[in-house]
């Protein structure tokens, strides 16, 4: 992928449903230029497909994405995750082995709605309970 396909897929990324032409003048190519490296990058699984989102807050690029480690240091973690679960950003709450008593997935629209999440959370943890919130910076598949 060239600098002018990374070009393309930002200007798609910003409104994937603009003209050919828009993009072409963008980027500085021809108008069959573009369509030809569109074309490719989809054959090649570089663009995947387009979707719609319905709201204005949330990223174009997808949602944000952290995992909470949680050590609960011996309390029960049924209350907990259901505790957890109540909120719609969390995905899912595994039990595991290990120094790490959960790991909990969250997808969410803004660092401030995570904050917020974190803590609420932290009012509701028994003392001694431990979060450790990594943030996904970036997703290979």
């Amino acid at each position: 992928m060239d600098s002018f396909d990374q070009k393309i897929i930002a200007a798609l990324r910003r409104n994937a449903r603009q003209s050919v032409s828009a993009i072409a003048e963008q980027v500085s190519l021809s108008r069959p230029a573009v369509s030809e490296r569109i074309k490719r990058m989809e054959e090649q699984g570089d663009i995947l497909g387009y979707r719609v989102l319905t709201s204005t807050h949330v990223d174009p690029s997808g949602p944000l994405k952290a995992h909470f480690e949680i050590k609960n240091g011996g309390f029960k973690c049924r209350p907990l995750v259901q505790f957890l679960l109540q909120y719609p950003e969390v995905k899912y709450c595994h039990g595991i082995s290990g120094a790490v008593d959960l790991l909990v997935y969250l997808e969410f629209s803004s660092m401030q709605r995570l904050h917020d999440i974190l803590e609420e959370v932290d009012q509701e943890l028994p003392s001694g309970v431990k979060v450790v919130t990594h943030v996904v910076m970036q997703e290979w598949q």
